[in-house]
């Protein structure tokens, strides 16, 4: 079903100028309007669906009493941003989310100054509003920095940092913790919500404020149990403590539906004289939409989707996918050896975890969106005897970068990294690529790096990783399905930096380093119709190098092209640094390198990203028919 839904009441509303001109007993209306239109654009391009119907409310409620875009309103992770999307001018676009050239399925700088901080990684909210809200407050110019946080981004570390800064801004920042899984707060409740809305109230503040400015005149003992004695009543009512001692006005908890609620909350706060504020909303994810709500991991991240029936389009039948793969590979280590652990940061279904917890629960461990500890964690159970798997996203890797190096790399522990989504993701975009891994990793000493080329490829890394107690190894592998090739029954103990021949020629050498060894191939087969025969090397590392091999092909050969799922300064830059150093290119030897461009690659199809990116076969044989002054024919130029 792709028919839109009626909405006369949300198709008057453009922008939130235009919401603040209905009455309030309109909201009710628009919120259901708004949640229908939600449903039935993402049904139409899958996306992300349970968090932004958890948001409804709460979104029509902030543009309400807020000033945006001048009260600066950020969306942690922006993945709960499309009904903010749908409501900031960008309704008429909304069916083009996550597709080439369309929307961003996060919150996006460049796209509406409804977006003041893009936002794709979790728990950034809280610092970038501080920020907005500090320059403001320098400025002496009007305008909020107001936090949306939620989805278990309040497990990072980050967060705590910025709130425990928060005071500078005094009340130009305003927290808005979005607890869409009960995991802070007892169910919410009449009584709850009345005393969210009366310790937010002008009369109550102004008591409260009279009380302080009385106990500061007290002799300091007095003082401080008056103070704490405020304090512990509220949170004893309202399990604000902890938001208290970091600086914080705490409020809540409110039911995030209710806008009858909602709306005389946010306006106290918003007129409040006193300094940050947090307001506990409590949300359902997926929250009118039966299927997402009950199944609400199911609705996190959607394919198309039939409205009616709630039905997701199922991918075309094909190869199992590189991560579940890793884990059942994983699972067979951990069968043979107690000592097999593994570690995920909030990602459990993404990196095939969850199927190693049904198997190994004592040995799992989550430990939520906190990249940092998961690194430290593992440096620590490696450091008692332990062999233990860090399977994280190779974006979010990079957020641990501190730790790869001083709690493992200089170290020397053995933890073994499984990165899935290494290289171009598709419809998550810039934000979600695997881009930097190789160079970030392969810079470090002692820090093994391989890469599959296809999934039997993977099968042999993880066993080699198990077995691998030396040091820090680290494989990557892509997101999506396998190449069909058939899985070793027993996996291969690879040797440590040595790769392999996969085609023999003379004239030309294909380096490769990662999934693109299929494009190689097909590359390889156009040239030798050209009359050029080319070998074709998979080397597996990119630390450290099979030197060996890449002398003897630098020795045998007129043109080595390297050919990588990564940024600058990886594999390509580790071969010309071996090439020069061993003197290889004063013979007029001819070497190109091929990588990622240098740019941040919007959302599209893989097939396309790559294509745009110039890893493609095509775009092979052209840099080696350059790199030989060849014409498309094969034909020799004329040397200048």
């Amino acid at each position: 079903m792709t028919a839109n839904p009626a909405t006369p009441l949300l198709d008057t509303v453009d922008t939130p100028r235009d919401l603040r001109q209905l009455r309030p007993a309109q909201l009710r209306q628009l919120a259901d309007e708004l949640r229908a239109e939600t449903i039935s654009a993402v049904g139409q391009t899958g996306g992300h669906l349970g968090s932004g119907l958890g948001v409804v409310e709460l979104t029509v409620a902030i543009h309400y009493v807020f000033d945006t875009p001048a009260d600066r309103l950020i969306w942690d992770v922006g993945h709960q941003a499309y009904p903010h999307k749908i409501l900031t001018g960008r309704r008429d676009r909304i069916r083009t989310l996550r597709q080439s050239g369309g929307l961003s399925g996060f919150t996006k700088r460049s796209e509406s100054e409804y977006d003041p901080f893009g936002a794709a990684h979790s728990s950034t909210s809280i610092s970038a509003a501080l920020g907005f809200a500090t320059a403001a407050k320098l400025r002496d110019e009007p305008g909020r920095g107001i936090a949306v946080i939620g989805d278990g981004a309040m497990s990072a570390g980050m967060a705590y940092e910025a709130m425990n800064n928060a005071k500078q801004a005094g009340n130009r920042l305003i927290v808005i913790l979005n607890d869409n899984d009960m995991s802070i707060a007892p169910p919410v409740g009449g009584l709850s919500a009345y005393l969210a809305q009366l310790v937010s109230s002008r009369p109550f503040l102004n008591i409260r404020e009279f009380a302080r400015k009385l106990s500061r005149r007290l002799p300091e003992p007095l003082h401080r149990a008056a103070k704490k004695t405020d304090e512990f009543a509220r949170g004893m009512a309202m399990g604000g403590t902890l938001f208290e001692e970091l600086g914080f006005y705490y409020v809540g908890p409110v039911d995030g539906h209710n806008l009858d609620q909602l709306i005389p909350i946010l306006e106290n706060v918003r007129d409040a004289a006193e300094g940050p504020c947090l307001i506990h909303v409590v949300t359902q994810k997926g929250k009118g939409y039966a299927p997402a709500e009950e199944a609400d991991d199911k609705y996190h991240g959607v394919q198309k989707f039939n409205v009616v029936t709630g039905e997701q389009a199922k991918a075309p039948a094909g190869p199992p996918s590189y991560t579940g793969i890793f884990a059942k590979a994983l699972i067979a280590e951990a069968e043979k050896d107690a000592s097999i652990c593994a570690i995920t940061a909030a990602m459990p279904s993404g990196t095939g975890l969850d199927k190693f917890a049904q198997a190994f629960p004592e040995r799992s461990f989550d430990v939520g969106i906190a990249e940092q500890h998961a690194v430290t964690f593992a440096a620590g159970l490696a450091a008692q005897g332990m062999r233990p798997f860090c399977a994280i996203y190779s974006t979010f890797l990079q957020r641990a970068f501190d730790q790869v190096v001083h709690d493992v790399a200089i170290q020397n522990l053995p933890v073994r990294f499984a990165i899935d989504r290494a290289g171009l993701v598709g419809a998550d975009g810039a934000t979600h690529a695997g881009s930097f891994d190789i160079t970030y990793l392969a810079t470090l000493p002692n820090l093994v790096v391989m890469a599959a080329a296809d999934e039997a490829e993977l099968v042999h890394m993880v066993h080699t990783a198990a077995r691998y107690d030396a040091g820090p190894i680290a494989f990557r592998y892509p997101r999506g399905n396998g190449t069909g090739v058939e899985l070793p029954e027993t996996p291969e103990l690879l040797e440590i930096g040595k790769g392999r021949i996969v085609r023999e020629g003379s004239k030309v050498a294909l380096l490769s380093l990662g999934t693109r060894l299929s494009e190689a191939m097909k590359a390889a087969d156009t040239l030798e119709a050209k009359g050029l025969s080319a070998t074709v090397a998979d080397l597996r590392f990119a630390k450290p190098l099979d030197t060996a091999l890449i002398r003897k092909l630098m020795l045998s050969h007129d043109v080595i092209v390297t050919i990588e799922e990564g940024a600058i300064g990886g594999l390509g830059a580790h071969v010309l640094t071996m090439a020069s150093d061993e003197g290889l290119t004063d013979s007029g030897l001819k070497i190109r390198t091929m990588r990622l461009p240098d740019v941040f690659q919007d959302q599209d199809k893989p097939e396309v990203q790559y294509d745009a990116a110039g890893l493609n076969a095509p775009q092979i044989v052209d840099t080696v028919l350059k790199a030989l002054r060849h014409n498309s024919a094969g034909v020799s130029e004329a040397r200048a």
